[in-house]
């Protein structure tokens, strides 16, 4: 969790969006290179709609949170789902 709190200082990033990204992730997918890694996504209204990523391995004790970071790519693969 230090490399996420790292992050979130040095990006400038507020806490609670991590913790939203975590709490109640707007969407989920296996995170491709460690099945044992979920990343977190979460659409962030305060901040022009941009999207927050967290990797997390979560246990029957704990989530534990990798890194935090805002998502670029996962914007647009919003946009292009949105196009009719």
């Amino acid at each position: 969790m230090k490399h996420a709190r790292d992050n979130l200082r040095d990006r400038g990033l507020p806490s609670a969006w991590a913790e939203a990204a975590i709490r109640t992730p707007d969407w989920t997918e296996p995170d491709p290179k460690d099945p044992t890694v979920e990343r977190r996504f979460k659409v962030i209204d305060e901040a022009d709609g941009r999207v927050i990523r967290v990797p997390c391995v979560e246990t029957a004790d704990e989530i534990r949170a990798l890194t935090v970071l805002l998502d670029r790519g996962a914007r647009r693969a919003l946009r292009r789902k949105a196009r009719p």
